[in-house]
C-alpha cells in the first residue's frame, strides 16, 4: 500500500503523530506525510481537519521543546545533538540564524534542516517570551503546514502518477537506493580517512594529568585550554580549575594571545565535552601545526569530573555570548 493509501487508510492519527514526534526531535519525513494527506484529502480526508491537526501537533511538540529548553538550556541542546559528530557545532551554527534574525528566525526555521529542530529549545534557552515565541512559532508553522498540504491537494494527480510510476519500476527503486546506500558508506570512509590526522594527537588520561600536576615543578608553566564554543555556556556552568578560555572558532586571534603565556618549557592541555573529543583533536592539530605541541584530556570535561577534579564557575564575560530575549 503506497504512503497515500497508508494515510487515507488510518486517517488522521498518522499525521498528528508524525508532525509531533518530528516536533520534538525525531527524523521524521514531515514534508512527504503533509503532501500525502494533502493529496489523500480527495478520498475522504478533510482539509478542515487535517491543518488544525497538523498545525496543532507540531505546536505542541515545539511549546515542550521551548519548555525544556527554557528550564534545562544547554543539557536539552546537547541531548538533541548527542548523534552529532560536533554537539557543540551542531548548537552554535543553529544559534547563529537567531545572530543574524534574532526572534524571526522562528518564522522559517521549519523549512531549514537542522535548525527545524533546534529553533524551539533555542528560543527557550536564550529566554525569550513564552507569548511572544508562540505567536512567531505557530505562525511560522502555520506557513509550513498550509504551503505542503496545498501542494499535495492541488497536485494530487501529478503525485498518483509518480507512486505508480515507482511501484512500477520497483526493482529500479531498489538499485537506486542501494547506490545512495552506497555513497553514504563511501562518504563515511572518506570522513574516516581525513580524521586519521586526529589518530596521531597526542592524548592524556585524566588520571595521568592529575598526577602530572601534583608532581610539577614550580617553574614549569601548563596550561589547561577550556575549547568549548562560546554558544555552549549557561549561566551557573563550570570549567577545570584555573584553565583558560581558547576559543575555536576564532583560532588565529586566540593563538596570538596564548603565546603570551607559553614559554620554552610549556605544556598545553585541551578538553571540551563533545563526543570523542572532536573540537579538543581539531584544535591541537591547528595548534600543531603552529608548532605548539598540545594534549588533548580523554573524556573532556566529563571524566574530570568524575574522576573527582576541582572545578570553577566560567567567569561571566564567557557566558554572555548568545543573545538573549529578555
Amino acid at each position: 500500500m503506497d504512503i497515500v493509501g497508508v494515510i487515507s487508510h488510518h486517517g488522521y492519527a498518522v499525521v498528528a503523530a508524525v508532525l509531533f514526534l518530528a516536533a520534538i526531535g525525531l527524523p521524521l519525513p514531515t514534508s512527504v506525510v503533509l503532501v500525502a494527506s494533502g493529496a489523500a484529502a480527495h478520498r475522504g480526508l478533510s482539509l478542515s481537519v487535517l491543518l488544525p491537526l497538523a498545525w496543532g501537533s507540531a505546536v505542541l511538540g515545539d511549546s515542550l521543546l521551548y519548555l525544556g529548553g527554557r528550564y534545562t538550556g544547554w543539557w536539552l541542546l546537547a541531548g538533541l545533538c548527542r548523534l552529532s559528530v560536533n554537539p557543540e557545532s551542531c548548537i552554535f551554527s543553529s544559534a547563529e540564524y537567531f545572530y543574524r534574525r534574532g526572534a524571526k528566525t522562528l518564522l522559517f526555521a521549519k523549512w531549514i534542516p537542522g535548525l527545524a529542530g533546534m529553533a524551539a529549545p533555542l528560543a527557550g534557552s536564550l529566554n525569550m517570551r513564552l507569548g511572544r515565541f508562540f505567536r512567531l512559532d505557530a505562525l511560522g508553522v502555520l506557513g509550513y503546514v498550509t504551503a505542503w498540504l496545498a501542494g499535495g491537494y492541488i497536485f494530487h494527480g501529478f503525485i498518483r502518477q509518480i507512486i505508480d510510476w515507482v511501484q512500477g519500476i520497483g526493482h529500479a527503486v531498489l538499485l537506486a537506493l542501494a547506490v545512495l546506500l552506497l555513497g553514504y558508506i563511501v562518504s563515511i570512509v572518506v570522513f574516516s580517512l581525513k580524521a586519521r590526522k586526529y589518530e596521531r594527537i597526542e592524548r592524556i588520561s585524566v588520571e595521568s594529568l592529575r598526577e602530572r600536576l601534583q608532581d610539577l615543578s614550580p617553574d614549569r608553566l601548563v596550561i589547561i585550554a577550556d575549547v568549548r564554543s562560546h554558544g555552549y555556556y549557561d549561566p551557573g556552568m563550570q570549567r577545570i580549575k584555573n584553565s583558560i578560555r581558547v576559543e575555536p572558532t576564532r583560532l588565529k586571534e586566540e593563538l596570538v594571545a596564548l603565546r603570551e603565556f607559553m614559554a620554552p618549557e610549556c605544556e598545553i592541555y585541551l578538553y571540551c565535552s563533545c563526543i570523542r573529543d572532536t573540537t579538543s583533536k581539531r584544535v591541537a592539530h591547528m595548534l600543531q601545526e603552529a608548532n605548539c605541541r598540545t594534549q588533548v584530556i580523554e573524556g573532556g570535561l566529563k571524566a574530570w569530573i568524575k574522576s573527582g577534579g576541582e572545578l570553577e564557575l566560567v567567569p561571566a564575560t564567557d557566558v554572555q555570548h548568545l543573545p538573549r530575549f529578555e
